[in-house]
């Protein structure tokens, strides 16, 4: 079972004519920007395909135009291929992109968030104060030395994303920006100045921080589907309840665009694609984790070999039909059939009795509805058996030559870490 993560793009990646060609093409992606029209109050969808780059670029229409574009693409994605992710992750902006698509917010909640975030965010600090810029060509360590003695209480300069090992991008008081660049430039260091209307990810956004928490606790949010990786902590959500803190404290802080690829290389990730404007994030993905292949749904080069990976991927899900099934029956005849030196009966109930009902109610449910376990649920017959093992006192060595013969007779055996 291949393991695939969806990303999404933040500002910067906006273009005049984005999801044209979905619009087109599919009612998915009509309904998706009819419905962004109809939350705005005003045409998105003709600033998108026909409008002035300048009114597109401004932060406030910028950030629900690329959401858009990015959830139209997601809604097709889908439609077309039905092959789930294991993780979605956004870069800045981004993220409202993942958590959206992963029903955490509703999309017609999203766009309004966005549209204030945007405006937030450009009147937190005055044009001309702020000021970012890309570095490559110097290690971080040095880049973040350059910064503190750069940086005093009133001319602050910080790093504000990780985008790779070899890109990090500074922002703060224009001042010590400049200052920082002019060393930075005398080391070997390649500088280049960013048009942008704020320094975004600073200290210096603490008011548009301050608003976008009041905004976000007027609406109401719903458990994730699959999991979202975080831009300030560069790890997963743990439920519904972080979604106000994570994206509240992601405006003063750094993207952890690096650390958040090399996540979804320890999970096993065997492909990812770019969902939204342009193909930052797949470049951004060659360059952090050039093992995993990486492709753009904007990009119609990459969409033979798009087609190609997901037609196979999508004759392999076929193949593996009821094989979900056969892991959890294989779990719940496994945990009948091993020996128990436990005489506890709390322990025995808790550990044994209470999870093996729980797996036994979810397969006949499955059955009953002609549906096959999805990855957490398959995750949760795995936990379910650990549970039984360790309560009933069986040795290592037998759990692991038993979960072998079921992963082995099943297929699931990159699934699991065992």
């Amino acid at each position: 079972m291949k393991r695939i993560a969806l990303l999404f793009p933040g500002q910067g990646s906006q273009y005049i004519g984005m999801g044209k060609k979905l619009y087109e093409n599919y009612a998915t992606a009509r309904e998706v920007f009819d419905e962004a029209n109809e939350a705005l109050g005003f045409d998105l969808k003709e600033l998108c395909f026909n409008g002035d780059i300048n009114e597109l670029t401004k932060t406030e229409n910028t950030q629900p135009a690329i959401l858009t574009a990015s959830v139209a693409a997601f809604r097709v994605y889908m439609e077309k291929y039905a092959i789930e992710p294991v993780f979605l992750a956004g870069h800045s902006l981004g993220e409202f992109s993942a958590l959206t698509c992963s029903g955490a917010i509703s999309f017609r909640d999203a766009i309004r968030i966005v549209r204030n975030r945007g405006r937030f965010m450009q009147e937190a600090v005055p044009q001309g104060i702020g000021a970012m810029a890309a570095i490559s060509g110097v290690d971080k360590s040095a880049l973040e030395d350059t910064c503190r003695k750069v940086s005093d209480e009133n001319h602050l300069v910080v790093l504000s994303n990780h985008n790779s090992t070899d890109q990090i991008v500074i922002s703060g008081h224009a001042s010590s920006v400049n200052a920082a660049s002019e060393i930075l430039k005398k080391s070997g260091a390649r500088v280049v100045p960013l048009k942008v209307s704020a320094p975004f990810h600073s200290p210096l956004m603490q008011p548009a921080a301050d608003r976008l928490k009041e905004e976000l606790n007027s609406y109401s949010y719903n458990e994730l589907k699959w999991d979202v990786i975080s831009n300030a902590t560069a790890l997963p959500y743990r439920g519904q309840d972080k979604i106000i803190e994570n994206l509240t404290l992601q405006i003063v802080s750094p993207v952890r665009w690096h650390e958040s690829m090399k996540f979804l290389e320890s999970k096993g990730i065997d492909m990812a694609i770019e969902l939204g404007p342009q193909t930052v994030l797949k470049n951004l993905m060659k360059r952090n984790v050039p093992g995993i292949p990486a492709l753009s749904f904007d990009n119609e080069e990459d969409i033979p070999a798009l087609e190609r990976k997901l037609s196979d991927m999508g004759k392999n899900t076929e193949e593996s039909k009821g094989k979900g099934l056969k892991l959890l029956k294989m779990c719940l005849a496994t945990v009948v059939c091993t020996k128990n030196t436990n005489w506890d009966e709390k322990e025995y109930a808790k550990g044994v009795v209470e999870p093996y009902r729980k797996i036994q109610k979810m397969k006949e449910e499955l059955e009953a509805d002609g549906c096959e376990p999805s990855v957490e649920q398959l995750k949760e017959a795995v936990e379910m058996l650990k549970s039984v093992f360790r309560t009933k006192g069986i040795e290592l060595g037998e759990q692991s030559e038993r979960f072998g013969t079921i992963f082995k007779e099943t297929g699931f055996e990159n699934l699991f870490e065992m």
